[in-house]
C-alpha cells in the first residue's frame, strides 16, 4: 500500500521515514522495505540500534527516535498508530510532528483506529482510505470462540484433561504451527514448564516484552525451527510469519481489547502462498470485545466482498 508513495517522494529527492511504537514491527519492516528499494540507502533506529546514526533518505525507526528529528521527513508515515507507547503519549504526537516538514506528508496506518482518529476522520479533520482486503485476494480468518471451562485451574493443577489441550493437540496432528496467546507472563511461564513435560518432542518456547531473546526467538520462529511459539500481546501486530495459525487461550482476560482481539487474528493468514488459517479464541466467558472482534473481521470480509476485492 504505501510503496507508491514512498517511491514517488523518492524520486522527488525527498526524505521518508517509517515509524511505529513496536521494535517488532521495525524489525519486520526493515528488510522488507530493504528489499523493495534495493539502490536506497536506509538505517534502522531504535534504542539498543547497534547503527550509528548516518543521513540515509530511507529511515525506519521507532516513535521515540522521532524525538531526535526536527523538519527532517517529506513523508513521515506511522505504523500501527494506535500502538503502544505511541497511543495518548503527548510526547511522542509533539516528536512526530517536529520530525517531519512544514509542508511534509504524515500518513497513520492500522488495522484498529482509536475513537479519537475516527472521530477527526468523522469531522473532516482527517482524510481516510480503508481498505478492507489483504494483497492477496482472500477473505480475513474469521476467528471461532470455543468455551474451555477454567483453563487456569487446568494449568496449575496440571490437568491432563484440559480443553485446551485438546486444541494443541489437534494442531499437532494437522501438523501446523501456532501462535499461543496468553495474558499473562506467569501463567505463560508455569505453562510452558507443563508443556514441555507434556509434549517433550516437540520444539517451542515463550517471549514477552521482559524476554531479553524475544528478536532471537521471533527470527526461529520465522525461519519455522519452532512448533509453535507461546507469547504475550507482544506479537499482536506487526510481526508475519508464512503458515501458522493462532489460538488464544484466556480471550475473556481484559488484556485482550478487541483491538488486541482483531490485530491478533490479523497473524494467520498473511502469506500470499499460505493465506488461510485457524483462528481459536478460547475462554472462560464470552466478552463484549470478543462479540465486536469476530463482527468488526466479519464485516471487513464482507465489505471487501461487496467490493469485488476477494478472489476466493
Amino acid at each position: 500500500m504505501i510503496f507508491q508513495g514512498i517511491a514517488e517522494t523518492l524520486v522527488r529527492k525527498g526524505r521518508v521515514c517509517i515509524a511505529s511504537p513496536r521494535i517488532d514491527v521495525c524489525l519486520e519492516l526493515a528488510p522488507r522495505i530493504q528489499a523493495a528499494f534495493p539502490e536506497i540507502p536506509q538505517i534502522l533506529l531504535y534504542g539498543d540500534s547497534p547503527d550509528s546514526y548516518r543521513y540515509t533518505p530511507l529511515v525506519i525507526a521507532t516513535t521515540h527516535q522521532l524525538l531526535r528529528f526536527r523538519e527532517a521527513f517529506d513523508l513521515l508515515i506511522i505504523d500501527e498508530v494506535d500502538s503502544f507507547p505511541y497511543h495518548n503519549d503527548a510526547m511522542l504526537h509533539f516528536g512526530a510532528e517536529k520530525s517531519r516538514k512544514k509542508d511534509g506528508a504524515l500518513l497513520y496506518l492500522t488495522a484498529t483506529p482509536p475513537r479519537k482518529l475516527l472521530d477527526q476522520v468523522k469531522d473532516h479533520s482527517l482524510l481516510a482510505t480503508i481498505l478492507p482486503a489483504r494483497y492477496h485476494g482472500y477473505p480475513l480468518p474469521e476467528a471461532t470462540c470455543i468455551w474451555l471451562g477454567d483453563w487456569r485451574q487446568d494449568i496449575l493443577m496440571k490437568r491432563k484433561r484440559a480443553k485446551f489441550l485438546k486444541i494443541i493437540e489437534k494442531e499437532f496432528s494437522l501438523n501446523r504451527r501456532f501462535l499461543l496467546f496468553l495474558p499473562h507472563i506467569g501463567l505463560m511461564k508455569s505453562l510452558e514448564e507443563w508443556l514441555h513435560i507434556v509434549y517433550p518432542h516437540k520444539k517451542f518456547t515463550s517471549v514477552s516484552a521482559q524476554d531479553a531473546s524475544r528478536v532471537e526467538k521471533v527470527k526461529q520462529m520465522r525461519n519455522e525451527e519452532f512448533d509453535f511459539l507461546m507469547t504475550t500481546t507482544i506479537l499482536e501486530r506487526g510481526v508475519t510469519f508464512r503458515d501458522i495459525d493462532v489460538f488464544v487461550l484466556g480471550a475473556e482476560d481484559s488484556v485482550f481489547t478487541e483491538a488486541s482481539l482483531v490485530q491478533i487474528a490479523g497473524r494467520a493468514g498473511r502469506h500470499k502462498d499460505f493465506p488461510t488459517g485457524n483462528v481459536w479464541y478460547g475462554h472462560f466467558g464470552y466478552t463484549k470485545a470478543m462479540k465486536k472482534a469476530v463482527q468488526q473481521i466479519k464485516y471487513m470480509n464482507q465489505e471487501a466482498r461487496k467490493r469485488g476485492l476477494l478472489d476466493a
